[in-house]
């Protein structure tokens, strides 16, 4: 049986590890931040010991047969509702896969340290994390013309919302990665500020006049992000 020294220290070891992906996540303001991968690390180590020593009384019968990694398997498929909750769908705009990702990545993290497998979860951990954002410079270097851009311009109050995108853009509103709308002063204008990753130069250009020529539209602007 496991001590209970190593049980607080497997526990331990999992929030930590899930804090730094979470950090990495909360950062970019993503609803699954910080707290939710240390949860899922955490309860992943749980269910981890608990699959692995919570019947070892019962396993030292001769008549009774157990498959210890049953309850551990279930992690695997159980975090699929946190993902897809973690995941916007608006139309043809997709967001949150990579914090989907990143959170199921957590689980594994989380049943390794349960496991005892400290090395693999510690290297997974960093990782991922170096994908998360160490790959950023890198695609920014060579994706230099597919780089983030923002439009911005005043609108007839009420008149535009995220829902009109998809319509107006087609396939480049997948691009979006941001969108935000705020009442003007005089409350007869909303400013709608949208920015678009990955667009390349020409497909933005397609896009700018498209929102030019909006009905409704006093001022138009754009500028790199």
């Amino acid at each position: 049986m496991i001590s209970a020294t190593e049980v607080i220290l497997r526990l331990t070891v999992s929030a930590v590890l899930g804090s730094l992906i979470g950090i990495e996540r909360e950062r970019l303001s993503w609803a699954a931040g910080l707290r939710t991968h240390m949860l899922v690390s955490v309860g992943s180590t749980l269910i981890m010991l608990v699959s692995a020593y919570g019947f070892a009384n019962i396993l030292q019968s001769d008549k009774v047969v157990l498959d210890p990694s049953r309850m551990a398997a279930q992690v695997v498929s159980g975090i699929g509702f946190l993902g897809a909750g973690s995941i916007l769908l608006r139309g043809e705009i997709i967001r949150g896969l990579t914090t989907a990702a990143s959170l199921w990545t957590v689980a594994a993290i989380g049943l390794a340290v349960g496991g005892g497998m400290y090395v693999a979860a510690v290297a997974g951990t960093f990782i991922v994390l170096l994908i998360l954002a160490g790959m950023k410079p890198l695609e920014r270097r060579f994706f230099a013309d597919k780089q983030k851009r923002g439009v911005k311009f005043l609108v007839l109050a009420d008149s535009f919302n995220m829902s009109h995108l998809p319509t107006l853009l087609g396939r480049s509103a997948a691009c979006v990665s941001k969108f935000v709308v705020k009442r003007d002063q005089d409350e007869r204008y909303d400013e709608v500020f949208i920015v678009f990753s990955r667009l390349s130069e020409r497909e933005f250009q397609k896009v700018m006049q498209t929102f030019m020529q909006l009905e409704g539209v006093k001022s138009f602007d754009h500028t790199e992000v």
